[in-house]
């Protein structure tokens, strides 16, 4: 089963659904389009699917065909006005999903159709789903960071409402577990961003903060140039340690989850930490080849979950 964005967005795309031609979709045929959707993606969602509660894998569907289709939205489609307008597209589809009274617009995307089931179930505000929205408008605007502070302020948007819904979806969100949360986003967010130092480069975006490069003598024209530099070296050394920083901090929520909702945040958590693990053992180059957590690894922190969950 591959995914193929550029048909999803024909099938079910601004063009047919303000012109009418979708017809209504139940609420079953939505779920399934939502599971589709994440089976599509087996690889990323796998792991998840089989330690969630049963009870929870429709929900969990649903979101993550939204942030899917948010992520694919601003990435797949060439990008720049197009994209930012197809985001603002979506931002309205996701509104009919909290539209009440009798003249409301009833949302008839299949995402959102099973979204606005998920969203009252579990009383989830708008927050969540519309600051990913801004990460990606961002991701169109902003190429590059000056301060770790701005970068900060992206997670903020992209990596921090993600664990927000795990928490609405496990019935547990607090302002105490969501702040912790968000230093377990922010640790996987930087994690993944100092992983893929080339390949964001080739896209044209770079994570590096420049006050970062600038304290290690890591110059534009070595970033440019790809050197792997005793600088580069030291700056790589100096983010792994401030990320590795953020999952400690976060680990503070482990004790704090239901057991259920427990063994998904350590595995994501350790599922980081093995990130950092392999930047280092590259030497922190990782330029020469993309830093990789190898199937053995993961398949140890996957059993390990899974002896804890029936322990």
């Amino acid at each position: 089963m591959s995914w193929d964005f550029a048909r999803e967005l024909e099938k079910w795309g601004p063009s047919r659904m303000s012109g009418g031609l979708v017809p209504p979709v139940s609420l079953s045929d939505a779920r399934a389009y939502c599971a589709y959707v994440a089976k599509a993606h087996y690889e990323n969602f796998t792991v998840v699917s089989l330690l969630l509660p049963r009870r929870l894998i429709r929900h969990f569907h649903a979101v993550y065909a939204y942030c899917r289709w948010s992520d694919d939205l601003a990435d797949e489609t060439g990008g720049g006005q197009y994209a930012l307008d197809l985001i603002e597209w979506w931002r309205e589809q996701l509104r009919e999903c909290y539209s009440s009274g009798e003249e409301a617009p009833a949302p008839r995307h299949p995402v959102m159709v099973a979204l606005r089931g998920t969203i009252q179930r579990f009383n989830i505000p708008p927050e969540p789903f519309l600051d990913l929205l801004v990460a990606f408008e961002q991701d169109q605007r902003v190429k590059r960071y000056d301060t770790f502070d701005q970068l900060l302020g992206y997670c903020r948007n992209s990596a921090n409402p993600v664990g927000r819904l795990v928490l609405y979806l496990f019935e547990c969100f607090d302002e105490e577990r969501a702040a912790l949360s968000d230093e377990v986003c922010i640790g996987l967010q930087i994690a993944n961003f100092w992983q893929d130092v080339s390949r964001d480069l080739d896209i044209g975006r770079v994570y590096l903060p420049a006050e970062d490069r600038q304290k290690y003598g890591y110059t534009d024209a070595d970033l440019d140039a790809r050197r792997c530099t005793p600088e580069f070296r030291a700056l790589m050394r100096f983010e792994v340690d401030r990320a590795r920083a953020y999952f400690a901090r976060g680990a503070a929520l482990l004790p704090l989850l239901p057991r259920e909702a427990c063994v998904d945040v350590e595995l994501f958590i350790r599922g980081g930490e093995a990130i950092l693990g392999a930047i280092e053992r590259c030497d922190y180059d990782v330029w020469t080849q993309r830093p990789e957590v190898t199937k053995l690894a993961k398949m140890k922190l996957l059993l390990g979950a899974v002896a804890k969950k029936f322990l």
